[in-house]
This record gives structure tokens, sequence and C-alpha cells, in this order.
């Protein structure tokens, strides 16, 4: 049973009970698990909400700002603004330049870093535990109160520029924008992240600023710390942190966990080829999977781990041991608020591309009309069961458990309870899920030199 307690407002602002002023904070202890640590959580009344996990016996500390905001919240010409945005925030602030940024975090040894996804950005710092104070006053900066000075706007334009060239120079990771596209067509889920030369070259420094004060906001954010911590002080180092900044509000409610939007419509089934003079060919073949809210999807995890998850599963060992005809064949899924991706990748010799598609393809087809054996999936339970918990290993990972559990579930499920719904999945489960999912029509790209136009597979 989860406690409520009250969490006072720091120095100097009055908190009032029952007046119709502004709300309190709320801090619930989320849970208390043998496998992690004591989690708890506080809604500010700005609607922001902070997130810990302490686990004492650690000497670091892993410290992070999530936003509710990702590359679909773009509109067509504002492909790539979250990633440029996330770029610009470490450029500097009304207290702090670039230099600052990062010296004074790099002077106690930690490090920062962020990343933008489809569906959210990150922030995130790794300190010792004594440097807590500075990595959170430093993080809430730039992430509340940035300058984007137009200078900087043109300075990371071309480094954002580069980071696409040198992404086009990477045929491996194409080959999964290339699929995107091919299964989402113009929806926001089938661009690129960092979006194109063609959005990025003429983006202005007021569209940037307008979409960072609309979307960045108190409501979508979440701040997550695990490691040798107490909840108490996080919590008052981080209103501490916002004070003053277009941040610190009141009578707000948290933003709800994004919706399902049933307007989310595949294409139909396609092969594309991006032709390249590339040593080796890159292809993904796949089909739309489920979302994330999907109650199969713990036996999605089971049936991705046996069919291509390790070098036990069977694309694996039929590929590349039994066969050598590739060095790296795996399968993965993606899934987001309203759709998800299922996908089988392989590299190989473009003359061995023809082989490597049918003996996928009679895997797919194998495993939907024949199903997993009970070993099988026992064997693909206990890789998600370790994968997960050995996940946990770092304050890091523990940091971005609350932070996406919060963010993308409104929740963050106790370890013991995940664990149990991976047990709780059956064979017929699996196999229900697999006579649906690998029957489906499937969508090819390929990266590689082939003619576009002459080569079909």
């Amino acid at each position: 049973m989860s406690r409520a307690d009250r969490v006072p407002f720091p120095p100097g602002r009055r908190g009032v009970a029952r007046t119709g002023a502004a709300p309190r904070a709320v801090t619930r202890t989320l849970s208390d698990d043998p496998v992690g640590g004591t989690v708890r959580r506080t809604v500010l009344p700005s609607g922001l909400r902070v997130l810990t996990e302490a686990i004492p016996a650690t000497r670091s500390v892993s410290f992070g700002v999530w936003v509710g905001v990702g590359s679909r919240d773009e509109t067509g010409p504002q492909a790539g603004a979250a990633h440029f945005l996330e770029h610009l925030l470490f450029k500097g602030t009304h207290k702090r330049t670039a230099l600052d940024i990062s010296a004074q975090i790099e002077a106690v040894g930690g490090e920062t870093n962020a990343f933008t996804t489809k569906e959210y950005t990150c922030y995130y710092a790794r300190v010792l535990d004594d440097d807590l104070p500075l990595a959170v006053d430093v993080m809430c900066d730039l992430v509340a109160d940035s300058l984007i000075e137009p200078a900087d706007v043109e300075t990371e334009r071309g480094v954002i520029l580069e980071e696409i060239a040198m992404h086009d120079d990477e045929p491996g990771d194409e080959v999964h924008d290339l699929f995107a596209r091919i299964v989402y067509g113009n929806h926001p889920l089938g661009r690129l992240i960092s979006g194109t030369e063609q959005t990025v070259t003429p983006m202005t420094r007021r569209q940037i600023q307008a979409f960072y004060r609309r979307r960045y906001v108190a409501p979508q954010i979440v701040v997550a710390a695990a490691g040798n911590l107490d909840h108490a002080t996080v919590v008052r180092l981080v209103r501490q942190a916002l004070r003053g900044t277009p941040m610190d509000t009141d009578a707000a409610t948290p933003a709800p966990c994004r919706p399902h939007t049933p307007g989310v419509r595949t294409r139909r089934p396609a092969t594309l080829v991006e032709p390249k003079e590339t040593e080796q060919a890159h292809v993904l073949l796949g089909c739309p999977g489920i979302d994330r809210r999907d109650e199969r999807r713990f036996a999605l995890g089971v049936l991705n781990n046996v069919l291509g998850g390790g070098m036990s599963s069977r694309l694996f060992q039929e590929i590349r041991e039994r066969r050598g005809l590739a060095y790296s064949v795996y399968s993965y899924a993606s899934q987001y608020a309203d759709t998800g991706l299922f996908a089988v990748y392989a590299g190989c010799a473009p003359g061995k591309l023809g082989e490597v598609l049918k003996l996928t393809r009679a895997e797919l087809a194998r495993v939907a009309t024949d199903g997993m054996t009970e070993a099988e999936v026992a064997r693909g339970k206990g890789m998600s069961k370790g994968s997960f918990v050995l996940g946990l290993e770092d304050t890091g990972s523990r940091m971005s458990r609350l932070g996406k559990g919060e963010l993308l579930y409104g929740d963050v499920v106790p370890v013991d309870q995940l664990l149990a719904r991976v047990d709780a999945v059956t064979v017929e489960d699996v196999n229900a899920l697999a006579a649906e999912l690998l029957a489906r029509p499937m969508s090819l790209a390929v990266v590689g030199p082939f003619d576009a136009d002459a080569v079909t597979f």
C-alpha cells in the first residue's frame, strides 16, 4: 500500500491549505522493491513530476529530465525541430555559457548527454552522489531557460546537417529509416528524427523558439533520478533550480500519457530499394506490430527472443551458424502509443541476399503455422527476465525505467510484478500472437548495390 505525505514549498513561498490557492506538492511511495530500491513520486503544483529510486549501496546518481515531446509531434515543415532543439539547449542559458554547462559537470568527473526519439526527448547527467546538487541545477537550467541565440542556431544547423550526412553513410542505420517510411508513409512516425536537409536548412530561430516554449511546459516534464539520494532533497533541488523560469508555475496537472490515436494508418506492404555502392546488402523485412499498451507485449518479447533475439535464436542458428550467410541477423519490435513494428534485419553479401530472404520468410511462415515448443518459450521467458534484471545493475538504467515508466505508462511497475507478467506468458499466448503477427503481409527495405527498378526479391 502506498502512502502519501507532503513536501513543503521552498523558503519564501507560502503553502496554503484548501483556500482555493495553489495546491501543495503531493508525494507518494510507489514501491519498496527488494529487487530495485524505494521509488517515490512527487507531483509539483506546476504539474511537473519528480521520481526517484534510492539505492544507498551506490556512490553515483543518474539524473534525467524527460520531455514528452518527440519527432512525431512536428508538422511537416517542422521535421527535425525536436532534435534541433536538443542540440541548442546545451548552447547556453541566462546563467551559463555552453562551456560552463560542459565544464562544470566534467570538472567533477560527471558526464552529460541527450537523445531524441519519435515520442520523447531526454537530457541526463551521471555524477558522484555528492555532486547531485550541481547536476540538478545544470540540467534543469538548460532545459527550462535556454537562450536559443541566433548565432547558435546557425552553428548547430551546420552540425546537424553533418550528422544527417554521416547517417546517410551508415546503410545499416539507413535501412531502418527506409522501412519506417515504407510502413508509415507521410505520417510523422515515418519521418527521420533528425529531419532532412530540406527541412533543417530553412528552419528559423523563431520556429524553434516557438516549438520550445509551446512544448517544453511543466506538465509534460518528468524528472527522474536513481542512486544514492534522498527523495525530499531531490524535490527541493529541482524546485530551487526551476524557480523564476517559465516552468515555475502553479495550478497545473500532469499531462496524460500520449493517447491511442486510431488515425495512424499503415501503408500497403511494399518493397523499396535504395541503390548504394556498399560491400554488404542491408535488408529489413517486417510488418506493423502492436502498440505498447497491448497486453500481448510480454508474449511479443518472448516471441522475439526465440525468433531472432540472440545467438540461440532460430534465425541466427539457421542463417549464420548453419549456413554462414550473414554476420548479423536479428529480429526486433518497436512499440509506440498507438502502433508498432516487427522486423527482421540481416546484413550479407549482395549475392546472398536472395537466399537470406528465402530462409527468413520460410522461418517466419514456419513459426506462424507450427508455433514454438515449450522449451523454446521457456528459454525466451528466461531471456526476457534476465535481460531486464541485469539491465538494472547501473543507476542510468534505473533512472530510465522511472522516466519512461511515468512518461509512457503513467506508472512504474515494481520489478517483481513485471517478472510475474513474463512468467504468466504461455506457449498458447506466444503461438497465437505468432499466428496473427507473422502471417501479415510483409514490407521489405533494402540498401545496397542494386538497381531499384530491375531487381525483385
